[in-house]
């Protein structure tokens, strides 16, 4: 049993039951942004005793809930059937995981503390499982918490900052960042005011692939070259736009 199956081995939610108050603030616009082909496929990254994806499914979405601990996806199950609503779950060690590319509208990253030498994979695994226009949505401890007594781990190699999520996911385009100190309200868990780092991405839409044809005058030939590049204005011929022919003198 490790040390999270420890933790969560009681009658009641160490977290709590109810889901965390910056996922509860943005959660129904988020999912507005992915319901136009159907309910959101979302992930839910170190998600314990299953708060945050069971709330999540509470809203129409498809949820699948991620974590170490056999005992805190058994009670997220538990959570569910309560509710009535339906999750899926999957027991992983998110430093060693390989998510399915291109497959959720949203990934949920709540209090999830890994070391600092194995966030970089996990930071790769999300980034390539989002579809296009899909979202990553994260709040985690950082340094400052380190002594307030009011919950996350111990180590300042384990805690988080904006600016590391930032430069992890440049490929998304920041649509919410911020480092505060704010109450929190979670089980017996999180009970006080803590130092958090808030962060939502939204990975960009697919770009359409352009073509560019490049010619040499003093000699016959002509070349044509993939560039990657924004989609042109509807109507505009996207096999005959611009020149390189001064790039292959």
């Amino acid at each position: 049993m490790n040390q999270w199956d420890e933790r969560y081995a009681k009658q009641t939610y160490h977290y709590g039951t109810e889901p965390n108050d910056f996922l509860k603030a943005h959660a129904q616009a988020l999912l507005a942004r992915s319901e136009a082909g159907g309910p959101a496929h979302i992930l839910c990254l170190a998600d314990g005793e299953g708060r945050n994806s069971v709330y999540l499914a509470e809203l129409g979405a498809h949820v699948t809930a991620v974590d170490i601990s056999t005992v805190g996806l058994e009670k997220a199950q538990q959570l569910a059937d309560t509710r009535g609503v339906s999750i899926q779950t999957q027991l992983a060690d998110l430093s060693e995981c390989d998510l399915p590319k291109a497959t959720y509208d949203g990934i949920v990253m709540i209090f999830c503390h890994l070391p600092s030498a194995q966030r970089p994979h996990l930071y790769q695994q999300i980034a390539q499982a989002l579809k296009p226009e899909g979202w990553l949505l994260a709040e985690c401890y950082t340094e400052a918490q380190l002594g307030r007594g009011t919950g996350g781990p111990p180590s300042a190699d384990l805690m988080l900052s904006l600016a590391e999520l930032k430069d992890a996911f440049q490929g998304l385009q920041t649509h919410h960042g911020k480092e505060l100190v704010r109450t929190i309200h979670e089980g017996e868990g999180h009970q006080g005011e803590g130092a958090v780092c808030q962060y939502i991405g939204i990975k960009p839409a697919a770009r359409d692939s352009i073509y560019q044809v490049s010619s040499t005058r003093s000699k016959s030939s002509r070349k044509v070259r993939y560039v990657e590049s924004s989609a042109p204005a509807v109507g505009e011929c996207k096999f005959c736009l611009g020149s390189l022919a001064d790039k292959d003198e």
